[in-house]
């Protein structure tokens, strides 16, 4: 099967080329494409702390060398580490593609949805990678601890399956995909800003919410 090109190339969002970008994927590049991908997948799953609150509306902001640049510890949202592991992906030679998707997480988010003033989780974001000659979903977003907090087993990747949120975790709901938004080289802002304007109130007035505000 033949990929485009474009989820192999740098771009603004995807700058694989960076050496920031650059340095994290040659810490993780190991025999085989899928072993590196693996262990690139549970780097950013687990050390990138996970947060939706660290939300900025600029395309810099939505940059993989300027998420992998600051602090992990601040964390970041399920479009920033996608962004990252697509990005360090690119930089070991795989192809790789962001996916976007409207959610409902029904575990623990009664806090996020008082703020942004709905239960749907708008462009949700994923990694697609392509190993052994198809495309695999790889879902980093949720770390360890954060999976355990919230009483759900974290996401597991081999490379050959699709690693995407569970409909359900001990026979109760936790994630309903809704509305599916496709593949992309990178980040459709226009297209992501103008669906957080149309469900989330506080983004109509320029702002992201904040847990204390």
């Amino acid at each position: 099967m033949s990929v485009d090109p474009a989820t192999l190339a740098p771009n603004r969002f995807v700058d694989s080329d960076h050496p920031a970008i650059r340095a994290l994927a040659d810490a993780h590049r190991l025999d085989t494409p899928i072993e590196s991908a693996v262990s690139l997948f549970y780097a950013v799953r687990d050390s990138l702390r996970y947060t939706p609150w660290n939300v900025r509306f600029t395309p810099e902001a939505f940059r993989a060398s300027t998420i992998v640049q600051r602090k992990w510890d601040d964390g970041g949202h399920c479009i920033d580490k996608a962004l990252v592991l697509a990005a360090g992906a690119r930089a070991l030679g795989i192809p790789a593609r962001l996916h976007y998707a409207n959610v409902r997480n029904h575990v623990g988010t009664a806090r996020l949805e008082e703020k942004l003033g709905t239960d749907l989780l708008v462009f949700h974001g994923y990694t697609e990678l392509f190993l052994e000659e198809r495309w695999v979903a790889a879902t980093p977003a949720f770390n360890k601890e954060l999976c355990e907090r919230l009483g759900v087993a974290p996401l597991h990747f081999d490379g050959r399956e699709d690693a995407v949120f569970q409909e359900y975790a001990d026979g109760e709901r936790f994630m309903e995909y809704v509305e599916d938004h496709g593949s992309f080289t990178g980040v459709p802002m226009a297209r992501m800003l103008e669906a957080w304007k149309t469900h989330y109130p506080a983004v109509r007035n320029g702002v992201w919410p904040q847990p204390n505000a």
